[in-house]
Order: structure tokens, then sequence, then C-alpha cells
């Protein structure tokens, strides 16, 4: 252990010297990530609030056969604009977002009782398109449900006859658990600042003094293998932990810059979240440590293994975008899979829950067994006399 800790001081010192590694681990990871966490979704959220709350502008064409429909929907927030003269043509060419189309029969089918249509004109693929339709959607609705009401009163009928069943909601949704499904995304830039935080160190540890051939001398030295990769991840691990420390700070910093109130949503990133945070992330980023060291070990110059490490980095969005494409119940056993558990366990966070004590335990033990293989295969590659040749 002693000479671990001499292998593990001696990083540390040379790497805290090196301004490009504390640049990118312990700055541009932790800081970087939660201003754009903040810029991002909180030009998601005013984009919603100010679609919400201004007037609806609509092209009606045929506004004279059904006048009072369109004053009605002018009560509730739509504002009438003169139609164009090929409505699906306008909408394919994004001149407009949606155009409400009365036909000429209206009237006549409105008068006698029956079922009156109109036609929505609008492009689904498109998110202010489809916003649009569906805010005109909810008031042809409202608008129809009281004028339903209205002809039953007319003949002497309860309202509540043309409703013989209606579903009463019991939403077991929390404000907090709302807002998990706005930051679904937030695991993932934990895990890549855990990732960032450790991968220039575990770099420069291997394949930048295997490039400066500093490395032939230093294994050189009547010492383990053993110990000398032991003190260089001890390092690397200690950089990428301050890193996720760091940046799970930005991230709570950041999450009281954020206006989700006004969606009826709370982020709660505090005292708790870091903590169980930090938990589940240890035998995580001791894997992701001992996977770097070793991918820098196949590498003869920095640039090569930043290329390598550069890839690699695509492995840790999977468990996030395969959580958002199959929506998944999480089980146990899912917990212990690196990167997948560690997802699920943040997501439980999010929403204002804290994962089993079984869970944790599956979790800890999946990523360290992992972990533990890793670094087999790393000491073993660091026991090669090929690993200290340059070129």
């Amino acid at each position: 252990m002693h000479d671990a800790i001499t292998v593990f001081r001696k990083e540390v010192r040379e790497n805290l010297r090196d301004r490009r590694t504390v640049i990118n681990a312990l700055v541009r990871g932790p800081f970087l990530f939660p201003v754009l966490f903040l810029i991002m979704f909180n030009l998601q959220i005013s984009a919603q609030l100010k679609n919400a709350d201004k007037p609806l502008p609509v092209p009606v064409a045929g506004a004279v056969n059904a006048p009072n429909l369109v004053a009605a929907l002018t009560q509730m927030g739509m504002v009438t604009e003169p139609a164009p003269k090929d409505p699906d043509g306008a909408v394919q060419a994004q001149r407009d977002d949606v155009v409400l189309v009365i036909p000429p029969g209206y009237a006549a089918h409105w008068s006698r009782g029956q079922t009156a249509a109109v036609r929505l004109v609008y492009d689904s693929s498109r998110r202010e398109s489809n916003q649009a339709a569906e805010r005109l959607r909810k008031m042809l609705k409202s608008y129809a449900l009281i004028t339903a009401a209205q002809r039953m009163i007319a003949r002497g009928l309860a309202p509540s006859v043309a409703l013989p069943l209606v579903p009463e909601d019991r939403d077991q949704a929390t404000p907090q658990s709302r807002g998990a499904l706005l930051f679904a995304f937030l695991p993932y830039f934990i895990v890549l600042t855990a990732f960032l935080g450790g991968m220039y160190l575990a770099i420069d540890t291997t394949a930048g003094e295997r490039e400066r051939q500093s490395l032939e001398p230093l294994l050189a030295n009547p010492v383990p293998r053993s110990s000398v990769l032991l003190g260089k991840l001890s390092a690397t691990t200690l950089f990428a932990m301050v890193s996720l420390a760091l940046g799970v700070v930005g991230f709570a910093v950041a999450g009281r810059y954020m206006d989700v109130r006004r969606l009826n949503m709370v982020i709660d990133l505090g005292v708790h979240f870091f903590a169980v945070t930090l938990l589940l992330m240890l035998p995580l980023v001791l894997l992701l440590t001992c996977l770097q060291t070793l991918v820098s070990a196949f590498a003869k110059s920095y640039r090569e293994a930043l290329t390598y490490l550069s890839l690699l980095m695509l492995i840790p969005v999977l468990p996030s975008l395969l959580l958002i494409v199959i929506p998944v119940k999480s089980q146990t056993w899912m917990y212990a899979v690196p990167l997948l558990g560690q997802q699920l366990g943040i997501m439980r966070l999010l929403r204002g829950e804290t994962p089993s004590a079984l869970d944790i335990v599956v979790c800890l033990l999946g990523s360290l067994v992992a972990a533990a293989v890793t670094f087999a295969v790393a000491l073993r590659i660091y026991g090669s006399e090929k690993l200290a040749v340059s070129a």
C-alpha cells in the first residue's frame, strides 16, 4: 500500500500542475453541463408557458358558416385570421400551424340538431403545429359539451343523461415525480460528468506517460505492477469523484433557477439526492476508471487514447435512450447492470423516492463485480512488458 500511495500522490501532484487536466476534469464537466442543462430546460419551459398563455392565432376558412362557433372560440382565446386559399399547402409550407375549415353544410346540420363536422388541418410531425391543434381541439370539445347540455335542457332532459359514465381521475403523481419526466436526461449528464472527470487523468497516466517515455522508468522500479496500477486508478477515481460531486452541486444550484413551479413541478436536488447519488455512482466510477485505463493502455499516444475514449463516451447514453424509447418497470435484477442500475436509482431520487436497501446493495455489488473484472484485465495488461514501449 505504501507503493500505491506513493504513485497516487505522484499522479495527483503532477496532474494538478497540468492546466489542461484540471480544466477538463474539474471545470468543464462540473460547470459546463449544469449551465447547458439550465439553459436548455429554461428555454423548453419558457416555450411551453409562452404557448399556453398567449392567444392562439388560427386562420378560419368558412367563418361565415358558423358565426356563433367562431365567436365562442374567440372568447376562449382564439384569434381569427384570414384563411389561405390552400389550407393543406399553407400547413405543409409551415406558413400556418393549424387551419380551421368550416364546410358550407355546417349550418344546415346544426339547425337540424345533427352532428356538424369541422376540419383541422395541421402537421403532427411539427411540435408547434401539434400543440396548436391540440389547444384548438380542446376549445372545440368544450364548445361541443356546452352546446350538448343546452340541447338536452331545451328538450326537458338533464344533461347527465348523455353522460352515463364519467371517469374520475385520481392522479398519484406528485409535483416532484412530474418533474422527473422533464429531467429524464439528468442521469446521463451526471454519468458523463464522472466519465470526463477521470478520462483525461486516465489518458495521461497511461498513454501520456507512454508517449513521453516516462512510463518505462516507472515500471522498471522494483515495485509490484499491481501497486502502480492501484495508485494510478486511485488518482483517477479521486478526480472523477471530485468532478462528480462538483457536478451534482452544480445541477442542484441550476435547479434553483428553473421556473418549474409554473408547470406545477418540483425538482429537489438536496443533501439526500447528493449523498445517495454519490453512493450509487462510486462503484460505477471505479468501473469507468478501470475501463478508461484499460483502453488507454492500448494507445501509444495521448491523441490516440483520446479518440478511443471519445467513442467510449457514447456508452453512458444508452440506458437513458433505452428507458425513454422503451419504458420499463424497474425490477431488482436491473440494478445489477452497470449504468442501468445507476440510471434507475437516480430517476427514483428525482421522483422523490428512495431506492430500497436491496436495490442499492444489488446496484453496488453489480458494478463492483464488473469493476473487479475490468481491474483484473487491466492488471494483466500492466504486467506485459509491451506496455512501456512507445513505438
